[in-house]
């Protein structure tokens, strides 16, 4: 029998399939679009290459997310339920008491996850919401878990004080391209969300930035947007792929569903162009089935916010991810860290694995009768 000749590296992928070289900041779009053009079982090929290159293939970083303030936001973000602009039935609430908060992550914490993020619905935070923020965040940091925050617009004495508080990511998505991006909002300009995560970087803090897909937008928006991202130096630690969910009440809610096959090849493309970030499966997982985020998770997706919602939208339930990770035996991503962190790990891995006897079992045949 002839042995099939094993495929070898395309040259534009020796810098990133090599885990000790440079990454590239310098991607052009005409480049970006090449690897979107590319047939599908090749961008995947690539794309697992690069991630076992840098990443455990089997580990997901599991994240919690939960709003701290919801509803009223003066944005007019035409995606977002939480906009005062549009009447979407979403109850307008204060800021939630630091106890409930710490409440929450330590639920969270007890659930599996090693991040626990908190948004509130802001344009930029104010001086007296700041200061109850700064005490959720070292009361949630005591806990051993990492912190993240997302609160719209930070100036650089604001980034410089969460650093402070001991914030480790702060998240604030550039959405899309510069070029569809006033198709979406008119309130904040694509400047001011850049210059938000400079201040980000220049505090000390990890960048926690990416974008939605679904909106309407172009596939060259999708490049774009990817082109963005890969220009900030460094790349953000986590990139969030979000599939929109379409909420009754916003601008966005008619628009057409996004293939899910162009879905993963933007999982698939931020994965080679950033092969040392974190590539988030995002906000509209609920309306994926199981086959979609296991191709996801191929493409090169290694973070998910586990939970039943994010922000106000679904999330796929603990169990039913916990299922899943059993089924694709994967496991949640180790941090070195306290051995309280390590025991949490080690509880949830053994909880994967015996959802994944007990399928073993009900797959068993008694070969003798």
């Amino acid at each position: 029998m002839t042995q099939a000749t094993p495929p070898t590296a395309h040259p534009a992928d020796t810098q990133t399939l090599d885990a000790e070289a440079p990454v590239r900041h310098d991607w052009t779009l005409e480049e970006i679009e090449a690897l979107f053009a590319l047939p599908f079982n090749d961008l995947l090929f690539r794309a697992q290459r690069v991630h076992r290159a840098h990443f455990d293939p089997n580990a997901v970083q599991v994240s919690t997310l939960l709003s701290i303030k919801t509803g009223a936001c003066p944005e007019d973000c035409k995606y977002c339920p939480q906009s005062g602009h549009y009447n979407t039935g979403l109850p307008r609430e204060k800021l939630l008491e630091i106890e409930k908060v710490v409440e929450q992550a330590a639920a969270a914490k007890a659930a599996g996850a090693s991040r626990f993020c908190m948004g509130a619905a802001w344009k930029r935070p104010r001086e007296q919401d700041l200061e109850l923020v700064l005490e959720m965040v070292r009361r949630v940091k005591a806990m051993g878990l990492e912190t993240c925050m997302t609160l719209g617009m930070v100036d650089g004495d604001q980034a410089g004080r969460l650093a402070e508080a001991g914030l480790d990511y702060y998240n604030h998505n550039l959405d899309t391209s510069p070029e569809y991006y006033g198709e979406i909002i008119t309130t904040r300009s694509y400047a001011d969300r850049l210059e938000t995560l400079g201040h980000v970087r220049d505090a000390g803090m990890k960048v926690c930035s990416g974008g939605i897909l679904g909106m309407g937008e172009a596939p060259r928006d999708r490049a774009a947007l990817l082109q963005q991202l890969v220009r900030l130096e460094p790349h953000p630690e986590s990139v969030p792929i979000n599939m929109l969910v379409k909420v009754p009440g916003t601008p966005l809610e008619n628009v057409e569903d996004l293939d899910p096959i162009d879905f993963i090849r933007a999982i698939a493309v931020a994965r080679i162009l950033m092969p040392k970030s974190h590539v988030r499966l995002s906000a509209g997982r609920e309306q994926m089935n199981d086959a979609t985020q296991a191709l996801a998770f191929l493409a090169g997706a290694n973070s998910i916010f586990y939970g039943e919602r994010l922000l106000t939208t679904a999330n796929p339930q603990a169990e039913r991810d916990r299922a899943l990770f059993a089924r694709l035996g994967l496991h949640p991503e180790r941090r070195e860290t306290c051995a309280d962190d390590a025991r949490m790990q080690a509880g949830v891995e053994a909880d994967l694995a015996r959802q994944a006897a007990a399928r073993a079992g009900e797959l068993a045949y008694d070969a003798g009768a």
